[in-house]
C-alpha cells in the first residue's frame, strides 16, 4: 500500500472545472481533487463516452460505485491540484494502519476495547506485521494471485530475513535466540503472538496465496523438527526452511485417503541391507508440493504407518493441479517411482508415524481458524463500505433494511467466532502439547467446523450484497469473488466438517459421567 502523494498546489473552482468538459480539455472532480483526463480517456477501459458524461462535473459518487479507492493511488499523476476552500472525506491508510470501519477489526484492537489476552509485545507484533503486510505481503500476493507464478526465493528470504518463517510454527526451542519480527523475544512468543500474525498475514486479499507463503511449512516442517532422529539433518533441513532457501511440504493425503489416514497405499520396503527405504506411491493436492525441495511423507511400512522426510530427486515428480484457486500455491500431484530414502530420514519411530501425523492436527486446524475468522472479517469489512458507497433505487445501499440483517448475522457469527478462538488460544498457553492434545483436539475440531460454516455463510450473503461485482474476478468485488471462490479449502483441508464435527462430539462422550436425566 503506497503512501498517498503530496496534493498539488494549484486550486480550481468547481465552475472553472466545469468548463473543461470536452474531449480537448477533460476535467473532473473526486473527493475535492481535480483530474486531468484529457490524454487518458482515450485509453481508459470503459470507453471515453464514460467519461466524457461527468466532465467538468463530480464524479466522486460514480467513481466509487465502480472503482476501488486504489485506482486513484494507481493515477495520482492525473491529479493537477485541488477544489479552493475544500479539502478530500476520503481516508488514505497508509501502512500499518487499522481500519476505522467498524467490525474491521478484532475488538481488541478497538479504541476504548480491552482484553485480558494481550500486552505491549503483542501490540508491536501487530504494528509490524500490519506494515510488512501492507508493504510486502499483499502486493506480491495480489500480483501472484492473478498471474500464478510461483513465489520466488527471493520473496521467501526476505520473509525468512523477518523471523516470520519460524514464527509461524508456534512457541518453542526453535525460536529461540532468533531475531523475530518486532524484537519478540523467542523465549517470550506465545501462541497469541501466532495468532496475531497469522491473522495479520491472512489480510492479503487472496486465498491461495496464504497457502503460497510458508503453508506447506506450517504443516510440514513440525514433524522433522519434533519428530527427527538425525541431529545433522534436522539442523540442515530446518535452517534452508526458515532462511527461505528451500521449501517443505506434508504429503499424506492420497486419491485413496483423505479424512481416513489409516488408507495410505504409499508404500516403504527396506532393502536387503537395511540402509534405504524403496518408497512407491502417490500423493495429491499437496500445498506448495510442486516448488518445494523436502516432502514430509506418510507411507505404509510393514506393520503399520510410518513417516518419511524425502528430498525432491530421482524418482520424484510433481504435477501441478488446478484447483479454484490460483496455481501460486503450487498445489500438486506428487508420485514417488522406487525412490530410494536413507534410513536415517525416518520421522519417529518405524509403524507409529500415526502419532507424527496426529501430533500436529490441533495446531494445524487452530492456524486455519485463525486464518478462515481473519479473512471472513475482510469480507466483512468490503461489504460494510460497498454497502455504504453504492447506491440503489436512488438510496444508499444500506439504507435496505435486508442489508443490514445480512450484515448483522455476518457481523454476529464472526465476532462470536474470534472470542471462541481466543478462549481456545488462552488453554493453549497453559497447557502442555501433551495436554492440548487430550483436551483440546475436541474443542478445536468444533471451533473450526463452526469458523467454516460461518465462512459458508458469509460468503453466500457477501456475493448477495454485491451482486454482480462478486462473481467477477478484478475491480470492485474482486476480495468477495476470491472469498467466494476459495473459502471452501478451511472446510476440506486439515479435516472435512463432517469428520470434525463427529471428531468434536465423539471425543466430549469420551469418559462421559454417569449423568442422568
Amino acid at each position: 500500500m503506497s503512501k498517498s502523494a503530496p496534493l498539488p498546489p494549484q486550486t480550481f473552482t468547481r465552475a472553472e472545472v466545469a468548463k473543461n468538459n470536452t474531449p480537448d480539455a477533460l476535467h473532473i472532480i473526486i473527493d475535492a481533487k481535480v483530474y486531468d483526463l484529457t490524454d487518458f480517456a482515450l485509453s481508459h477501459p470503459g470507453g471515453e463516452h464514460v467519461l466524457a458524461q461527468v466532465g467538468g462535473q463530480d464524479a466522486t459518487s460514480d467513481f466509487y460505485q465502480m472503482h476501488r479507492h486504489e485506482v486513484l493511488q494507481k493515477y495520482a499523476s492525473l491529479c493537477i491540484g485541488t477544489i479552493a476552500g475544500e479539502a478530500p472525506q476520503v481516508l488514505e491508510r497508509q501502512p500499518g494502519d487499522l481500519s476505522p470501519v467498524p467490525y474491521a477489526e478484532p475488538s481488541w484492537l478497538v479504541p476504548l476495547f480491552k482484553s485480558p489476552y494481550y500486552n505491549d509485545s503483542h501490540r508491536a507484533l501487530q504494528r509490524a506485521a500490519r506494515t510488512f503486510t501492507d508493504e510486502v505481503w499483499r502486493p506480491e500476493a495480489i500480483r501472484l494471485e492473478e498471474s500464478g507464478e510461483y513465489p520466488s526465493n527471493d520473496f521467501f528470504r526476505a520473509v525468512g530475513a523477518n523471523g516470520i518463517l519460524p514464527m509461524r510454527l508456534g512457541p518453542g526451542k526453535h525460536l529461540h535466540g532468533r531475531a523475530l519480527l518486532a524484537g519478540v523475544p523467542g523465549e517470550e512468543y506465545d501462541y497469541f503472538h501466532e495468532l496475531v500474525l497469522t491473522q495479520e498475514l491472512c489480510i492479503s486479499h487472496g486465498r491461495a496465496c496464504d497457502d503460497a507463503f510458508s503453508g506447506g511449512t506450517v504443516i510440514g516442517l513440525p514433524p522433522v523438527l519434533n519428530f527427527c532422529n538425525d541431529p545433522a539433518l534436522k539442523k540442515r533441513v530446518v535452517e534452508e526452511v526458515f532462511s527461505g532457501e528451500k521449501q517443505i511440504c506434508l504429503c499424506i493425503t492420497e486419491a485413496f485417503a483423505g479424512s481416513d489416514v489409516a488408507g495410505i497405499r504409499t508404500t516403504a520396503t527396506k532393502t536387503a541391507d537395511g540402509k534405504h527405504y524403496v518408497v512407491n506411491g502417490t500423493k495429491k493436492w499437496i500445498t506448495n508440493g510442486a516448488f518445494s525441495t523436502w516432502f514430509t511423507v506418510g507411507v505404509r511400512t510393514s506393520k503399520g504407518l510410518s513417516v518419511l522426510l524425502i528430498e525432491r530427486g530421482p524418482g520424484v515428480e510433481t504435477t501441478q493441479m488446478k484447483t479454484s484457486y490460483s496455481s501460486t500455491a503450487g498445489t500438486a500431484f506428487v508420485t514417488f517411482d522406487n525412490v530410494h530414502v536413507p534410513v536415517s530420514h525416518l520421522l519417529g519411530r518405524e509403524d507409529k508415524g500415526l502419532q507424527v501425523i496426529l501430533s500436529n492436527f490441533n495446531h494445524e486446524r487452530w492456524i486455519m481458524c485463525c486464518g478462515s475468522i481473519r479473512n471472513t472479517r475482510v469480507v466483512i469489512e468490503e461489504c460494510l463500505k460497498w454497502a455504504s458507497q453504492r447506491r440503489v433505487f436512488n438510496a444508499p445501499l444500506i439504507s435496505q433494511p435486508v442489508i443490514r440483517q445480512k450484515l448483522a448475522r455476518m457481523i454476529s457469527l464472526n465476532e462470536a467466532a474470534q472470542h471462541w478462538l481466543e478462549g481456545v488460544t488462552y488453554q493453549m498457553c497453559h497447557m502442555s502439547y501433551a495436554q492440548q492434545g487430550a483436551a483440546l483436539a475436541g474443542p478445536i475440531a468444533l471451533l473450526k467446523n463452526f469458523v467454516t460454516r460461518a465462512a459458508h455463510e458469509t460468503a453466500d450473503e457477501a456475493v448477495q450484497i454485491w451482486g454482480g461485482r462478486g462473481i467477477t474476478q478484478g475491480g470492485m468485488g474482486r476480495v468477495v469473488e476470491n472469498f467466494q471462490r476459495t473459502y471452501k479449502f478451511d472446510a476440506i483441508l486439515g479435516g472435512s466438517e463432517e469428520i470434525l464435527a463427529d471428531l468434536g462430539v465423539k471425543v466430549a462422550m469420551k469418559g462421559f459421567p454417569k449423568a442422568m436425566l
